[in-house]
């Protein structure tokens, strides 16, 4: 069943549990109205036939059967004595005797005066009556008086005729103001279903739903905006990264190919040029693992979830200095590093250190030293090389970006990119100054706390 569908049957289903428990209520406070106006009317007859003349006058007409020789009964009562003895005594009217009650012998113990008086219901001569069965003070006998319940189930057969009417327009006013009220909810839910299937259909993801109002349901349409626009955002950075990559890997290959075709012409190729080219294959090669190895990693920092757990900075830096030292025996470094620890991915850390220290040693000068400085969450981290120019400065960080001056030298210009993204992903910033004296200044900054130093003795 669809949602509007099955809001309609609960809102009918609630109409219709409200409009049952109110007319159950409603038809017993009248059923006990009406009855309690005819056992009061039991009551005031049952006084006036006590007071009637001529009542202990009694003609024997059966087996303990007496006909009564009273007048001025009210019309269309029935009433009947019994006496201790289980006598009983039946009113005489228009020379004939009235029907007999039954209930004669729960009668006979109200005359014993071992039960109290009592109303019921029955039937006589196929009518539905109600009878009062009381003693007949000061007389020794029970009376027993009824009247016919005719009128009263008149009434409350036109009321329950009025109650289902009632009910049952009540479930259809129910009914069509919740598939009203539901197709109006509904609304926002059908535009983004629309909406949703029409970017299945297009694939553009640059659609959107208006938002109205601050409601649930808008806030769902919020939502799925937002989801929209990263998926837009998602897909643009994709297609961006293609698109550099393959522009990036166009001229490697091109030169690696040729370079091959080169080397296949023969054994004509001159054996000095044959091992230049060898040498200049394997560089290439090199180069190439190396840029797809950081595009695999930049790719791998957008879209994967890394867990995140406790990290070390400092321990951190301390690692990637010992790599670079290695690698760049030449290039001197200098450290001053305090104890901070930050909630991240180690590994994605590492690598974005690493690369600052690489690249800061790459544009060292032989015997420059690399300044490196860490305090409380943030890492700074200088060379002395030639710097880079102002025009260079807004673009360093964007992806297979290389300025002017480092197209000659190695990379691929995804290094300060990975830093960048490793950064915000870890709600932290990376930037770029040229400080006095020359050189390029390098400043992580990552959400950390200080750790207390290790003491002497410990």
């Amino acid at each position: 069943m669809s949602l509007r569908g099955r809001f309609v049957l609960v809102a009918a289903a609630a109409v219709a549990a409200a409009v049952a428990i109110a007319s159950v209520v409603v038809y017993f406070i009248v059923q006990n109205e009406l009855r309690g106006q005819v056992d009061r009317s039991l009551q005031d007859q049952a006084r006036q036939i006590v007071s009637l003349p001529g009542l202990g006058f009694a003609t024997p007409i059966g087996n303990k059967k007496y006909a009564l020789h009273t007048r001025g009964l009210p019309f269309g009562s029935y009433f009947q004595l019994v006496d201790a003895g289980g006598s009983l005594y039946l009113p005489e009217q228009f020379d004939t005797v009235a029907p007999q009650l039954p209930g004669a012998a729960e009668a006979q113990k109200v005359a014993e005066n071992t039960k109290p008086a009592f109303f019921s219901d029955t039937h006589v001569q196929g009518k539905h009556v109600r009878v009062l069965t009381t003693r007949a003070t000061p007389y020794p006998y029970a009376i027993q008086i009824a009247v016919p319940l005719s009128d009263v189930d008149h009434e409350l057969g036109k009321i329950e005729l009025w109650l289902l009417l009632v009910a049952i327009g009540g479930v259809g006013a129910a009914s069509v103001a919740g598939f009203l009220v539901a197709r109006a909810a509904l609304r926002p839910i059908r535009k983004l279903s629309d909406t949703a299937e029409n970017v299945r259909l297009t694939r553009d993801l640059t659609q959107r739903i208006d938002v109205h109002g601050n409601d649930e349901l808008s806030s769902l349409a919020s939502t799925f905006n937002a989801m929209l626009e990263s998926l837009d955002d998602a897909a643009q950075r994709q297609r961006q990264l293609v698109q550099d990559a393959s522009h990036e890997l166009r001229t490697p290959l091109t030169s690696l190919r040729t370079n091959i075709e080169v080397l296949a012409m023969g054994d004509g190729l001159p054996a000095e040029d044959r091992e230049q080219l060898l040498k200049d294959v394997v560089a290439q090669l090199t180069e190439m693992t190396a840029l797809i190895g950081e595009l695999t990693d930049l790719a791998r920092g957008e879209g994967q979830e890394t867990v995140l757990e406790e990290v070390r900075i400092d321990l951190l830096v301390g690692e990637a200095i010992e790599r670079t030292r290695r690698n760049h025996p030449d290039v001197p470094i200098d450290a001053e590093l305090e104890p901070v620890a930050t909630v991240g991915s180690p590994a994605n850390l590492e690598r974005a250190i690493g690369n600052l220290l690489d690249n800061a040693a790459k544009w060292s000068p032989a015997g420059a030293s690399i300044e490196v400085v860490l305090t409380g969450g943030v890492l700074t981290v200088r060379d002395h090389g030639p710097g880079i120019p102002d025009a260079d400065l807004p673009y360093i960080f964007d992806r297979f970006y290389r300025a002017t001056s480092a197209r000659s030298m190695p990379g691929s210009g995804l290094g300060l990119a990975i830093v960048r993204q490793v950064a915000e992903s870890h709600g932290g910033s990376i930037t770029v100054e040229r400080p006095d004296g020359g050189g390029t200044l390098m400043r992580l900054t990552l959400p950390a706390r200080p750790l207390a130093p290790a003491s002497d003795g410990a």
